[in-house]
């Protein structure tokens, strides 16, 4: 899955403070929301769906510390459960958000059960880059100064230790910034990949030691601005993960190229020239076992004054077959007129189980998956018409598509998404009411609210 919480582009700084875990058992909020569906009729019309709300569990769990290890690198506490990673708002307004852990148990995920890192900004990677079958929390750095680096918590059967200082990241490269995971040689160590000051690449090849060192590096040039990569899978099977690298922009669509993967020897050389499109998400669309990407127009633009009226742009994503080939080209809808957001990110989602990806496209109107470019479902879920005393207008109670993973290990992928009262919800800040869907239904495998988890979440 991809945690797609920050547009692209966007940079987390870490800020110093004070290093604690905040672990709570308070009960958590009913989400008391109705849940709605949009069924699919070939021209993704809107059907209906009863709402279907799931109460959370009000009794007080300790965080599972028994696990074994895991090789997939959202299991944070290795207990072969995948957990959630939660974007927190900061308790101090002009600090980085926070990152909070929702554990997974064997009948899926348990909300009862989370911790809240107050000292772990809200867009940390996991990766397990020691090889102990514990997922590590990487943290950004401010990569405009030569000391800025990458950090490292170190994770364990707790998840990461509270009170511990973080490990900075040795390379030869001072500077990185952006990092993502993945497995670019294919060789079933987490690696990680970050931009130079120069818009180059720097791979760091796992595993790393404990003083922050990787196994060896490579270099691909790029003139990027932001990455993106193929997921680990969560099985641990071994499999070689692409490196998106894109270009810089302000507003507008631009363009980017892929290294694809090579098992064995890292990164292809010879990168693919890509169309424009701010949206991008790995998968496999048409069920070849070969992986996939699909790059589209999030629906951003660059309407600053002094800037030329651009033409309008029908939206659109093309898909590029992992086999090789030309593109295939797919339009999505245009926004809402007057909307703030629009078509948004993507990510990829198997909610039947059968093998093969569909996209899922974040819009107005819910999350839209699109099937080979012919069968399209819209799923959709509301937000409360009241919170905190004030009424929410039903145009912003639309709920946005943040990822997608199989939690309860049944096969199958949950949709997830969430809904927060602030405009920058999008961002993290605000993001308080989350559902996992149970496929592409009305029904609900998991609904919750944050609000419980600290005083401002």
């Amino acid at each position: 899955m991809a945690d797609r919480t920050l547009l692209p582009g966007a940079r987390a700084l870490v800020v110093p403070g004070a290093r604690a875990l905040v672990v709570l058992g308070a009960s958590l909020a009913l989400l008391a929301a109705g849940c709605g569906e949009q069924a699919s009729d070939g021209k993704g019309s809107r059907g209906s769906g009863g709402g279907n709300p799931v109460s959370t569990p009000t009794a007080s769990r300790p965080v599972p510390s028994d696990g074994k290890g895991s090789k997939d690198p959202d299991d944070i506490n290795g207990d072969g459960h995948r957990d959630l990673l939660v974007p927190l708002p900061s308790r101090d307004e002009n600090a980085e958000g926070r990152t909070a852990v929702v554990f997974g148990s064997a009948k899926g995920l348990d909300p009862s059960t989370h911790a809240v890192y107050d000292y772990l900004p809200g867009t940390v990677t996991t990766a397990d880059l020691d090889g102990d079958g514990y997922p590590d929390f990487v943290s950004d750095a401010d990569g405009s100064t030569e000391q800025g680096q990458p950090t490292v918590d170190w994770g364990g059967p707790g998840g990461p230790k509270p009170g511990a200082e973080p490990t900075r990241i040795r390379a030869a490269d001072a500077g990185l910034s952006g990092p993502v995971r993945g497995d670019f040689d294919g060789d079933g160590h987490h690696d990680i990949a970050a931009l130079r000051q120069d818009g180059s690449v720097t791979l760091l090849y796992g595993p790393f030691t404990r003083s922050g060192a990787p196994a060896r590096t490579d270099t691909r040039p790029g003139g990027g601005s932001w990455l993106a990569a193929d997921d680990i899978a969560p099985s641990g099977k071994p499999r070689a993960t692409g490196l998106l690298v894109h270009k810089g922009d302000d507003g507008e669509q631009t363009g980017g190229v892929l290294y694809p993967a090579r098992t064995g020897s890292g990164l292809s050389r010879t990168p693919v020239e890509l169309r424009e499109g701010n949206a991008v998400a790995f998968g496999d669309y048409d069920g070849d076992g070969a992986r996939d990407l699909a790059i589209g127009d999030n629906g951003s633009r660059n309407n600053e004054p002094d800037t030329e009226e651009e033409p309008e742009t029908v939206f659109s994503l093309a898909i590029y077959p992992g086999k090789g080939g030309d593109p295939v080209t797919h339009k999505i809808p245009e926004s809402r007129e007057n909307s703030y957001y629009g078509p948004g990110d993507y990510t990829s989602a198997d909610p039947d189980g059968d093998g093969r990806d569909v996209l899922v496209v974040a819009t107005d109107d819910g999350a839209l998956l699109i099937d080979g470019g012919k069968k399209r479902t819209v799923v959709r879920r509301e937000g409360p018409s009241r919170l905190d005393g004030k009424k929410i207008r039903a145009g912003s109670r639309d709920a946005r598509l943040y990822s997608a993973a199989d939690f309860d290990a049944d096969g199958k992928e949950e949709l997830i998404l969430n809904w927060g009262a602030s405009t920058l919800f999008m961002y993290g800040e605000k993001a308080t009411h989350w559902w996992l869907t149970d496929g592409t239904s009305s029904r609900d495998k998991t609904a919750f609210a944050t609000t419980s988890f600290t005083g401002r979440g």
